[in-house]
């Protein structure tokens, strides 16, 4: 009997803890990133250099990490393959089973000799996380303007800091540990805000308070945070965002202003701020960009779409499972739950094992999170009215708010693909990876068009749409795919795995 063959593309929480749990059930393991090394930005490491001045240790579950780590890339079973970029999934045809094909490109983004190679698993997991949503306002596209995940990124894994008066601004907690990183760093946080008013963050996790005892951890580290914060002397606001940068070339300045619980501005509440840098994240999206080219359904949600998946982490596409936050952001405790049950079955292990029992209970309790979540730190609805007619909403593009708003009001232009060539939204060189979802939703308003829920096919129209996924050479898309090394006798390993 052949040992059954899962590969997982992602190896931050979700994606270790699956590629483990495949392993325990007895299969061969192919984990896929396209970083240097696993974690994720969770647990984002310090390049060799300067590890001796932070130690990960530090961070939140680090140890834990760190055995796991071990583990999975020393495992005999297991094929790490680090800096490797999955451009395209290919599908079976409609009357052949199987999983898609997975095409993949090996070496570092920048290099000049990636190798193209195509993996046929017996399964698939997919926990490629989401990355930082950031709402339009004027002067977003100056330099300076960060969103929060990449200021972290550049702390936690460069310490380099991106200025010495920093303010933070957006909503939900994740502000908290990128004010903590940019502090460790060396940056000076001026404020941060929180745009929700005290009200409905209060509402959203008063409800049912008894729920939260589920997540005792998460307690420990608001109170860190809280001591780090007063310790630097860190104004923290609630109800309060910023509205507006200005700056000569780069920001130079940021306008704040007080908010109703539907964002719209409270007027004659503006105040400015003098900084150096601006961090700004409203929440997460997705990377669905696999998902959809694998024919996963997604369900919509208030703001987002995710990936619908059932009690088994099984996706609508047969073979293909998903774990962590492209089905749900609610933190790496329930992303590593989520990853552990769907990497146990997708190699085949039983539905029944007793170790389940407390995966599913952590997944499910992970989704409650979730859902408080989104109700304690929502995006308002009146938004759009931060954005004056000249504010730039596709910045590859520099599409501004009128064009969309006079597209959108014309009907023969509001089809996405008729929409996309006459504003040029979305056709830069992220394709639409920032600006997509925010176009989507400024496009619906006027249209009248509803939020979509409840689990929907994805469409050829849709903003995660791209049958390349990430971006190729044309040449290392004319090269034919190179053979793959037999895994018995050639574990390619990257030389900073073996660590001790």
């Amino acid at each position: 009997m052949s040992t059954r063959h899962v590969a997982v593309v992602g190896a931050g929480p979700a994606g270790l803890a699956a590629a483990q749990a495949a392993l325990a059930a007895g299969a061969r393991v192919t984990l896929l990133d396209s970083a240097d090394q696993p974690g994720g930005q969770y647990h984002r490491m310090l390049p060799e250099p300067y590890r001796a001045t932070r130690p990960e240790r530090l961070q939140h579950g680090w140890r834990a990490f760190d055995r796991r780590r071990r583990r999975v890339l020393g495992h005999p079973r297991c094929a790490w393959w680090p800096e490797t970029s999955v451009w395209a999934l290919e599908r079976p045809a409609p009357d052949e089973p199987g999983v898609p094909r997975v095409h993949l490109l090996r070496g570092p983004a920048d290099g000049g000799a990636r190798g193209r190679l195509v993996l046929d698993p017996d399964a698939l997991v997919l926990a490629v996380g989401a990355h930082d949503r950031v709402l339009p306002f004027p002067g977003w596209e100056l330099p300076g303007v960060f969103t929060a995940g990449a200021a972290q990124a550049l702390a936690k894994g460069e310490r380099v800091v991106v200025g010495d008066r920093v303010v933070i601004a957006g909503t939900g907690p994740f502000l908290l540990p990128v004010a903590a990183s940019l502090l460790e760093a060396g940056s000076r946080v001026l404020e941060l805000l929180e745009a929700n008013p005290a009200g409905t963050v209060a509402r959203g996790w008063a409800r049912r308070p008894w729920q939260l005892a589920a997540h005792g951890g998460k307690a420990g580290e608001l109170a860190g945070y809280t001591a780090l914060l007063l310790r630097h002397r860190v104004s923290c606001r609630v109800g309060r965002t910023v509205v507006a940068a200005r700056g000569d070339g780069r920001v130079e300045e940021v306008v704040t202003a007080r908010l109703r619980p539907d964002w719209s501005v409270v007027p004659g509440t503006e105040r400015t701020v003098a900084v150096d840098a601006l961090c700004v994240a409203h929440g997460f999206s997705p990377q669905l960009e696999l998902p959809v080219a694998a024919g996963c359904a997604l369900r919509g949600a208030p703001g987002a779409e995710f990936v619908a998946v059932d009690d088994d982490q099984r996706t609508s596409c047969p073979g293909v499972y998903a774990a962590g936050e492209i089905t749900g952001v609610a933190g790496a405790p329930a992303a590593r739950a989520e990853g552990a049950l769907a990497g146990w079955l997708a190699a085949g292990g039983a539905v029944d094992a007793p170790a389940l029992r407390p995966l599913r209970r952590a997944r499910d309790q992970g989704r409650a999170f979730a859902a408080r979540l989104a109700e304690a730190h929502p995006v308002g609805a009146a938004w759009p009215g931060w954005l004056r007619p000249d504010t730039v909403v596709c910045r590859c593009e520099e599409t501004d708010y009128a064009s969309l708003c006079r597209a959108a009001g014309n009907a023969a232009g509001r089809g996405s693909h008729v929409g996309k060539l006459e504003t040029r939204a979305g056709l830069g060189p992220c394709q639409g990876r920032v600006c997509g979802p925010t176009v989507a939703q400024l496009t619906a308003r006027p249209a009248g068009r509803p939020v979509r829920t409840g689990p929907q096919p994805p469409t050829s129209g849709g903003p995660h749409h791209r049958p390349i996924a990430q971006p190729i050479r044309l040449g290392e898309l004319a090269a034919a795919p190179a053979p793959v090394p037999d895994r018995s006798i050639s574990r390619t390993r990257h030389p900073k795995t073996e660590q001790s």
